[in-house]
């Protein structure tokens, strides 16, 4: 069982927004000290999106996404949610939610190596 589910994608008009959502597995309890998207388009590689640190709620943002998306959610419930907004034709991918169950910081809360747990991913399609 994955220990995290991603929720909320689909397909939108270029110019419309969508709300990712993910959470814990049902059953499954750990700690995390950050939480992000990445999302991977055919042939490309993985890459961030956004996360956010629940020490002091840091904020961080891939440029191509900044002022389009934002990241917010609950450390108590590992919950991450992410409102995307404008959506253009190249954010097409499928968007996975990971965590971070380490405090310490070891390639930076950008970097996907940082986390450790992952999610299956949910398909964001966007119409032109």
């Amino acid at each position: 069982q994955v220990p995290l589910v991603e929720s909320g994608g689909g397909l939108v008009q270029a110019g419309g927004s969508l709300r990712l959502s993910c959470a814990a597995s049902s059953g499954r309890t750990f700690s995390s000290y950050a939480m992000g998207w990445f999302r991977q388009a055919p042939g490309k590689e993985r890459e961030f999106v956004a996360a956010i640190s629940w020490n002091g709620g840091v904020t961080y943002y891939a440029d191509s996404v900044k002022r389009r998306f934002t990241i917010s959610g609950d450390a108590a419930g590992n919950t991450v949610h992410l409102q995307m907004n404008s959506l253009r034709p190249e954010d097409p991918a499928l968007y996975y939610c990971a965590a971070v169950s380490s405090f310490e910081t070891r390639y930076g809360r950008t970097h996907r190596d940082e986390y450790d747990k992952w999610g299956r991913g949910t398909q964001v399609t966007v119409s032109s």
